[in-house]
């Protein structure tokens, strides 16, 4: 597991052992492709951050700020020790809590890419999404990128947000939600 591009790519990361799930270089790489130029100067919301690969790369591709939801211990100090090795703690904030103890304060800021990647087959990427449903995290223009087994997908009954793409790699499916209400070019 590595930074792939930015300030600080190249860098190692620690990855916490079996208490997460992370991200293969592959998707990762895939996935901020897809984002493109959305994530310079992006606020960033990465829950379940575990190491905070994804948060990570989006600072070092020069995200404005991120903010990493992790509740595990272990996670959380690779997570940490991460940041100071990739030189990006100045712009990170570190939140040890449970997601949807987190959703559930409400927003105290918006957010241009929220970042779901949840415990596989235990049914959270949905369960966040539907928290996360009028509760105003998502910034207007705004993307929520889910990152779960395809196996998991099945269509969500959410009033404010639109599945638009989704991308298979493998043993991992990401699905591209959007605002629901704002109109399309």
């Amino acid at each position: 597991m590595r930074v792939i591009s930015g300030t600080a790519k190249g860098r190692p990361l620690t990855s916490p052992g079996a208490a997460t799930r992370p991200i293969t270089d592959r998707v990762k790489e895939n996935l901020f492709n897809i984002l493109g130029a959305r994530v310079a100067g992006a606020n960033v919301l990465d829950l379940f951050a575990g190491a905070g690969s994804v948060g990570i790369e989006a600072l070092s591709r020069g995200a404005r700020a991120a903010t990493f939801v992790e509740l595990d211990r272990d996670a959380l100090r690779a997570l940490r020790d991460n940041l100071e090795r990739t030189r990006l703690a100045d712009r990170a904030r570190v939140v040890r809590l449970d997601v949807f103890q987190f959703i559930r304060q409400g927003p105290a800021e918006l957010y241009d890419l929220i970042y779901i990647a949840p415990p596989q087959y235990r049914g959270l990427w949905a369960e966040t999404l539907a928290a996360l449903d009028g509760r105003g995290f998502l910034a207007a223009g705004g993307i929520i990128v889910a990152q779960i087994h395809p196996k998991e997908y099945h269509a969500l009954a959410v009033q404010n947000f639109e599945l638009f793409d989704q991308r298979k790699y493998g043993s991992t499916l990401l699905c591209f939600y959007r605002n629901s209400s704002l109109p399309r070019a």
